[in-house]
């Protein structure tokens, strides 16, 4: 079954190009010409990724992304025509999984789709990969984030009480390969490298944005992290340290 991709852009001649583009790749798409539409379309199926614009009338794709991330983790591509730091970090703050400025090459456009497809595709079979290093009968019972419990099978954060914790694919890759690194110092290029990121699509400084945006959601208390601690010298990088129970906070 092919992929299904939905587009979201209010210039009917650019989604049209776009959608057209996209079919002829092997990919199944979903046309929106706005939010109200996209909202529509996810009542009836979600797609595998989101390629939603960044500037509309009415609800942008802010408003979009923060809708989309109150109960789904599906990789969201960014576009727009303005090309400012600004919006790329407002983008990725709400959890933007990609930006890509317009006008865009349908090249590129086409190579962040199947980078996002093959980074679920890597996390889902990290998740049930029978080779990993540790036994099955040694893992802890459950990998605590704070508060929240981490559902590798659903690809979710949920608290003992069962509530969620609204996460994107990205923060998710990031997530696993914590989890599977505990006590584990990580540099920046080998969290890109492990989480499946690809180097080329990362900008300055873009891991410590995410790892940001994680603590503020996992964090007991985000100002001062004890899940996921910063370590300084020797390069720098990161490192989980996991607990058996939820840490609500001190």
């Amino acid at each position: 079954m092919p992929a299904r991709i939905a587009l979201i852009d209010d210039d009917a001649a650019l989604r049209e190009a776009v959608r057209a583009y996209l079919i002829d790749a092997g990919f199944e798409v979903e046309a929106c010409d706005g939010v109200p539409a996209f909202r529509a379309a996810v009542a009836q199926r979600m797609p595998d990724v989101v390629i939603s614009d960044l500037r509309m009338p009415g609800e942008d794709g802010l408003a979009l992304l923060s809708w989309l991330r109150g109960f789904a983790s599906t990789p969201v591509i960014m576009l727009t025509s303005v090309d400012g730091t600004t919006d790329r970090i407002v983008g990725l703050e709400l959890g933007a999984d990609d930006y890509l400025a317009k006008p865009c090459d349908m090249r590129e456009l086409l190579a962040r789709v199947r980078t996002q497809l093959r980074r679920l595709k890597n996390v889902s079979a990290q998740a049930v990969s029978p080779s990993s290093p540790a036994p099955v009968q040694q893992a802890p019972k459950h990998t605590w984030f704070g508060r929240w419990r981490l559902d590798r099978q659903r690809r979710r954060l949920i608290d003992a009480d069962g509530r969620e914790c609204p996460i994107t694919g990205a923060d998710y890759a990031l997530l696993a390969v914590f989890a599977d690194h505990p006590l584990v110092v990580l540099s920046r290029d080998k969290l890109i490298e492990l989480a499946g990121i690809d180097a080329d699509e990362v900008f300055d400084r873009a891991i410590d944005m995410r790892i940001t945006r994680l603590r503020k959601k996992i964090e007991p208390v985000p100002g001062d992290p004890t899940v996921i601690k910063t370590v300084r010298g020797h390069g720098g990088g990161y490192e989980y340290v996991p607990v058996g129970e939820p840490q609500y906070g001190r």
